[in-house]
């Protein structure tokens, strides 16, 4: 092989082992995730562990967008805080007002976009995407 081709191909060779019963993260990201985003996926997970194990490492978390409606901050950021992997928190109040929904035992609801929100408003029902909601929880 000339100098010039090895300059372009000398990265690893791509020809993973098949997925398989047991195997680790670290091994499923660093073994199969080799280009494309599943490349950028894996550049991103060394990152995130080199950076976040740190000694020095302060994280923090931006949240917006309608995420605690879908059920976010309880199955994800609760269990990032409590697990030490978050520092600081910066939020849209529109999140922070939502999760209180959940802390009261008020319920969402799983519903769909394709839905007439004129008919939603006549029935009493408020739609955050497709997310459902009794009009009473927003009071």
């Amino acid at each position: 092989m000339t100098d010039s081709k090895k300059r372009w191909l000398g990265g690893g060779r791509i020809n993973p082992d098949p997925i398989r019963k047991g195997l680790a993260v670290d091994e499923l990201i660093d073994g199969t995730f080799l280009a494309y985003n599943g490349g950028r996926l894996a550049q991103a997970a060394r990152l995130l562990e080199h950076k976040m194990f740190g000694t020095d490492c302060l994280v923090g978390l931006s949240v917006s967008g309608a995420m605690t409606p879908a059920g976010i901050g309880r199955s994800v950021i609760v269990p990032m805080i409590r697990a030490g992997f978050v520092d600081w928190i910066v939020s849209t109040g529109a999140n922070l007002y939502h999760d209180a929904h959940f802390g009261l035992g008020l319920a969402m609801h799983r519903g769909t976009h394709e839905v007439d929100d004129r008919e939603l408003r006549r029935d009493g029902v408020v739609r955050i995407y497709d997310v459902l909601l009794d009009f009473d929880v927003l009071l």
